[in-house]
């Protein structure tokens, strides 16, 4: 279920942060949508009686927020001012592959040779379908893609295996807070300026980032990254642009060419083997944990 949200929710999200640029400044709007989705997790946490982070758990939090939040987030809506969504998706495309070489450094996690082989083939099949959609880029706006896609993966990966967060909901809570906190520090820092627009599409935008795009796909996604590996939990990076696809399908009545089509099928094909290599080295490793009971 958790990975179903972050491949549904998380395939929308690039095009509803460029929405909401039309009202929200990139770091305000990232800020105000991690902390509201932060506080709310926190009540909802301590309403279930889960007790507060340690000092050591907020240093934590603080330290993954501003990586995942501030340079992650952060970084993808200032980029996406210059430079078009798909460009943007296919930045984020190479997640998976630095998550399992940062998970190799920090954690000691080898990749499994199907794991590295659905990355390489999902990641083709990103190029090959929004080869030719009109890539609008700046000097800039790649920079901040490349901060934005190193900072997410490594953030990712120390929150796993060397900077723990709280225990549950708290932990996320804390991480959207401290991330949140940080983004509104940077966008008072360089001197963004937003008046409350009224009700309009950017709003509602906006509005879909806090709802589902933190509350529900970011809660999997982090529930994600302590429970599988993380090529696994990075691979909504390769379905966010079928799911963009089905969307235009479906709502706006586009037409898919076959050559769509067909990347389309390499993307699936490579998060198949991506997800058959994860619960392949899984059962191994249970396997070993068994032998090496039994043999004590």
């Amino acid at each position: 279920m958790c990975l179903l949200a972050t491949w549904t929710v998380w395939g929308s999200i690039y095009l509803a942060i460029k929405i909401a640029l039309q009202s929200f400044p990139p770091f305000i709007q990232m800020g105000g949508r991690f902390l509201v989705a932060g506080i709310i997790v926190l009540i909802w946490s301590r309403w279930h009686e889960s007790p507060w982070p340690t000092p050591r758990e907020w240093r934590n939090a603080m330290i993954v927020g501003v990586l995942m939040m501030v340079t992650g987030m952060g970084c993808t809506a200032y980029a996406e001012q210059t430079i078009a969504s798909t460009l943007a998706v296919v930045f984020v495309a190479c997640v998976p592959m630095l998550m399992v070489l940062f998970g190799r450094w920090l954690g000691g996690v080898r990749p499994d040779g199907l794991e590295l082989a659905g990355i390489m083939v999902g990641l083709v099949g990103v190029l090959l379908l929004v080869r030719g959609h009109g890539f609008g880029a700046s000097p800039i706006g790649l920079v901040a893609m490349c901060i934005s896609v190193t900072g997410w993966s490594l953030g990712s990966v120390l929150s796993r295996y060397k900077l723990l967060l709280a225990p549950g909901a708290m932990g996320y809570a804390s991480e959207m807070l401290c991330g949140g906190v940080a983004l509104c520090v940077v966008s008072n820092l360089s001197g963004e300026h937003v008046a409350w627009p009224p009700l309009s599409i950017a709003v509602l935008a906006w509005a879909y980032l806090v709802v589902f795009g933190s509350l529900i796909a970011f809660n999997a996604y982090m529930f994600l990254l302590s429970h599988v590996r993380p090529g696994t939990a990075s691979s909504y990076t390769l379905v966010c642009p079928v799911v963009g696809l089905a969307l235009g399908v479906t709502i706006a009545g586009e037409v898919l060419s076959k050559s769509e089509w067909a990347a389309s099928g390499v993307i699936l094909a490579g998060v198949v083997l991506l997800l058959w290599g994860s619960v392949r080295r899984s059962k191994l490793s249970q396997s070993v944990a068994v032998a090496t009971a039994e043999g004590h």
